[in-house]
């Protein structure tokens, strides 16, 4: 199988810079989600024992990279321009390619930085990057059905609410149902 060879990314917004994790990055990382673990917890999969370790998140790194390098996700972490602070990440992943030209995008932000509009600029740059350089058709997300803030979020940046799945992730320890919704490109562009 031949590997695409794709730039690095790096988007760009108003008040923000995305980029793929590098290793300097790991002590703000692990800062930051130690700090929001209550806020996060309840949202994600449980995490192993060493998942703030930097050994840990050197398998992340090179995950990462391999990812980008194999057209498979682009995971980024999001920084605020006016002082280089690490506030989250959001990552297209499960890209699939031929016929389908799709990917999935999950996000996390620190509970400081929560509501403040930096993930709503983050993911409409990262659906814009998905449909104009990826190439990619449509952008699906999940999240829990109470989550009222990611729901929001979603609509706000105009993804559409399509259904539920039944037990879709292990969630805090258990198999939950999660709502769906989707950005289409071609949705983006009938309405340019």
């Amino acid at each position: 199988m031949r590997l695409i060879r794709r730039p690095t990314p790096v988007l760009m917004t108003d008040r923000l810079y995305l980029r793929p994790p590098i290793l300097d990055d790991h002590v703000q990382w692990a800062r930051l989600r130690r700090e929001g673990w209550d806020f996060l917890s309840p949202w994600e999969p449980v995490r192993a024992p060493d998942h703030l370790s930097r050994s840990s998140f050197r398998g992340r790194v090179h995950w990462s990279r391999q990812a980008i390098r194999g057209d498979r996700a682009v995971p980024l972490f999001l920084f605020r321009r006016e002082d280089d602070k690490l506030l989250g990440a959001i990552t297209l992943d499960n890209i699939q390619r031929g016929p389908a030209q799709y990917c999935t995008v999950g996000y996390w932000i620190g509970a400081n930085h929560a509501r403040k509009g930096y993930m709503r600029e983050a993911l409409t740059r990262t659906v814009e990057h998905a449909f104009k350089e990826l190439d990619l058709s449509r952008v699906q997300a999940a999240c829990l059905p109470e989550n009222a803030a990611s729901r929001g979020l979603l609509e706000q940046c105009g993804f559409h609410y399509e259904g539920i799945a039944q037990s879709y992730l292990n969630i805090a320890g258990r198999w939950r149902n999660h709502v769906i919704y989707a950005a289409l490109r071609e949705d983006r562009l009938s309405s340019e």
